[in-house]
């Protein structure tokens, strides 16, 4: 247990120093490229992280979490566009005009996420098993389709940033520093994650995953407690959602096109489920290897599938499973 232990902590330890040093690292190599595929990396990580919440934690299956990235995304695209337009959002019943500044885009997309978690949730959350993960994708591909006849906002074009939002004492158009203020943000929720899950709500939601009628006997509203870990993880989502919009500078329908969900879910169960921090491992991985064999065919997925067929066969709890070391639950 012991050894164990000190693995965990060895590969937290190393990965967090890492991603402390990457872009100085990427300096002396000569490839400052790599801190903008970090930043992206990180990004997907947040939205991965968040997805392990509510599957890896609470059991549920979601094919509509990037509804809530590409939610989170348009705020942030549709408040630059009205600022750059200087027109209003909302004109009735009060005047909401539009921004760049990150501290009222970035937690608008939070809370317009976590609003429309709250509403798919609240329906969804009457299902269980397969017909939860239909609901979930069937509500993200109702915005998907919503979005692309949005006319207004660039319809299936998408929409273009003309620069990244603005942040008090930081150039986000510099990548180094967006790479920092992406990475403090990872690390304040994997703090957060990690503190909620081994909480009195977190037990209660992993409960739900073993035996939700078991907890509901014992007196626990489970409905609740899993609509709010819903909630909780769209919000996250669309922070990251707000994120990759500044780090692209453009929106498009496609970020919450089913898919993109499926390659969340992939991110998640290739790094590790119910670890928190396997899903960070996963979303490093997939999209290095997405760089790397793109470069030799544009095909590169039809390599990935047997590695990850290898990695659910043989590493049951995913690579940071291997690294850290055999066992139920790491994070």
């Amino acid at each position: 247990m012991s050894s164990r232990f000190d693995r965990k902590k060895l590969c937290l330890s190393f990965g967090a120093i890492l991603l402390i040093l990457l872009p100085m690292l990427a300096s002396l190599c000569g490839e400052p490229y790599l801190i903008s595929l970090a930043s992206r990396i990180l990004i997907y990580a947040l939205a991965a992280v968040s997805l392990d919440l509510i599957l890896g934690y609470g059991g549920l299956v979601s094919l509509g979490h990037a509804a809530f990235f590409g939610i989170g995304a348009y705020m942030v695209a549709i408040l630059a566009h009205h600022d750059f337009e200087g027109t209003a959002l909302i004109s009735w019943p009060l005047t909401v005009p539009g921004s760049d500044s990150a501290l009222i885009a970035w937690p608008a997309a939070v809370l317009c996420s976590g609003l429309l978690a709250a509403i798919i949730g609240a329906l969804s959350l009457r299902t269980t098993g397969m017909h939860f993960i239909m609901i979930t994708l069937a509500f993200a591909q109702m915005l998907f389709y919503f979005f692309v006849g949005l006319e207004s906002y660039g319809g299936d074009d998408g929409l273009t940033l003309f620069s990244r939002n603005t942040l008090p004492h930081f150039d986000l158009s510099d990548d180094t520093q967006f790479y920092y203020v992406c990475l403090v943000l990872l690390f304040v929720f994997l703090l957060l994650a990690s503190r909620l899950v081994v909480s009195r709500f977190g037990l209660v939601i992993r409960g739900c995953r073993e035996n939700d009628k078991r907890m509901q006997s014992l007196g626990f509203p489970t409905y609740r407690y899993k609509l709010l870990c819903f909630m909780i993880a769209g919000a996250a989502s669309g922070l990251a959602g707000a994120l990759i919009a500044n780090q692209i500078e453009y929106v498009s329908p496609g970020l919450m096109h089913w898919t993109r969900s499926g390659v969340i879910l992939v991110m998640v169960l290739l790094g590790g489920t119910g670890t928190l921090y396997g899903p960070v491992l996963g979303a490093a991985a997939f999209l290095l290897l997405e760089e790397i064999l793109s470069i030799y065919t544009e095909h590169w997925m039809l390599y990935f599938g047997p590695l990850l067929i290898l990695v659910v066969l043989f590493a049951r709890h995913g690579l940071y499973g291997i690294l850290a070391g055999k066992g139920k639950r790491y994070g």
